[in-house]
């Protein structure tokens, strides 16, 4: 019994999008792939612990999946083409090789991620059908209603048929924008798990960067030579790996300067580390998950903070501000130059950003300036700083190490 569930759960993570992008390429619709993939699981559930685990997991479901589908197609003959079921029919025992599923998968991804929809809607549906998360595990992740969910995916999918998005991978001249535009998605998934930004759920939600993780493997074993996607990877291999360390016993967040490098994850840094060389000795120019994988790395590869080598993060964030000029990367270098040329120089950096709307009601860039004026000895100034970023902060650990950060200038005078 416990074989045959623990068969089934590593079935669900390693054959759910097999399943789910054979049926959508051959039945072309996406409620019958997820409905008829959720069944064969059911059944799985049911007869693998009677009759034993199949010697082929992934094919056994997939078989049972397209017994479903056809089935239901029977079931429902306006939704039939007659023609198209005979050659179901005639198929139904046949098994495509491991290419052209891995091919489907990647089809899969690019529907779910396909700019026609929106941003919350991509996110939904990836970790649905993709991901083969419950609608209930993405409501928790995103604090939503699983009703929001439910009518996310539902209208994402009614989209899709409605606009006749093709279930494809992109030509040639499109890739690229295409696989910026999946990476993006799984970027925020990540991010959300990375520091969470409800109040009322764990400042750091393993579940969600895992997830993300996850799927950003199987994009890039998908798509190997695609830079971006092994720099992605890499950003959160190397991120990932220091998230034992980054909330104290005491729920606030811990700064990176402050963390216990020991507890640390070394196989994921050595991970990280060995594909940004990867990419580097590629000879390729990087974009810009390569780059912020690279500024992790020099973060990770010092044994100590004060052994950390800033001048180099600077020229990496140098590189990263013409690739992607937005007022976060400039707040982030700012960061990085008063290191290097200490707090004043920092601070006019950062007070050049001032003006830009975008940053108003960004926390990071209000804590920022906190931190360098603390360092400073403008202490007033710094405490109003700290009121702005943790009015405008979500995250409890955020929250309780600005506070403690402001209350000790209190203490200070």
């Amino acid at each position: 019994m416990t074989d045959a569930r623990t068969a089934i759960a590593l079935a669900h993570r390693e054959e759910w999008a097999r399943v789910v992008a054979s049926l959508a390429k051959r039945f072309g619709d996406l409620d019958i792939a997820e409905d008829a993939a959720a069944e064969a699981f059911a059944i799985a559930v049911e007869r693998w612990p009677a009759d034993g685990v199949p010697a082929n997991p992934g094919a056994w479901l997939t078989l049972t999946a397209n017994r479903k589908a056809i089935d239901r197609i029977r079931r429902e003959q306006a939704r039939a083409d007659k023609h198209r079921e005979a050659l179901m029919i005639a198929d139904d025992t046949q098994l495509e090789p491991l290419g052209a599923i891995d091919d489907d998968r990647l089809r899969l991804i690019f529907t779910c991620c396909h700019p026609a929809l929106s941003m919350e809607a991509r996110m939904a549906l990836t970790l649905r059908l993709v991901g083969g998360l419950t609608v209930p595990e993405i409501a928790r992740g995103f604090l939503v209603q699983e009703g929001t969910i439910g009518r996310r995916i539902t209208r994402a999918k009614a989209k899709i048929a409605a606009a006749r998005i093709p279930y494809r991978v992109p030509a040639p001249d499109d890739l690229p924008a295409r696989v910026s535009g999946v990476l993006a998605v799984l970027y925020l998934v990540f991010n959300e798990g990375y520091l969470a930004t409800g109040a009322d759920t764990d400042p750091v939600r393993a579940d969600l960067t895992a997830e993300a993780i996850r799927l950003t493997r199987l994009v890039h074993a998908l798509l190997p030579d695609d830079g971006e996607a092994t720099g992605l990877l890499a950003l959160m291999l190397l991120t990932e790996a220091r998230r034992p360390a980054r909330v104290g016993s005491n729920g606030e967040l811990v700064p990176l300067a402050e963390q216990d490098r020991a507890a640390w994850d070394a196989s994921l840094i050595a991970e990280g580390h060995r594909l940004v060389r990867e990419r580097l000795e590629a000879g390729v120019a990087p974009g810009r998950y390569q780059l912020l994988a690279a500024i992790n790395a020099v973060h990770t590869d010092a044994p100590d903070a004060s052994d950390t080598d800033w001048t180099q993060v600077v020229a990496l964030y140098d590189q990263l501000v013409r690739l992607d000029p937005s007022p976060i990367v400039s707040l982030n270098r700012a960061i990085a130059v008063a290191e290097v040329d200490g707090p004043a120089v920092g601070l006019a950096l950062v007070d050049a950003l001032a003006h830009d709307p975008a940053l108003a009601g960004y926390h990071a860039f209000h804590a920022t300036q906190a931190e360098l004026l603390r360092r400073l000895e403008r202490p007033t100034e710094a405490r109003d700083a700290y009121d702005r970023a943790i009015a405008l902060a979500g995250n409890t650990a955020e929250v309780g190490y600005l506070s403690r950060r402001r209350d000790q200038l209190d203490r200070l005078g």
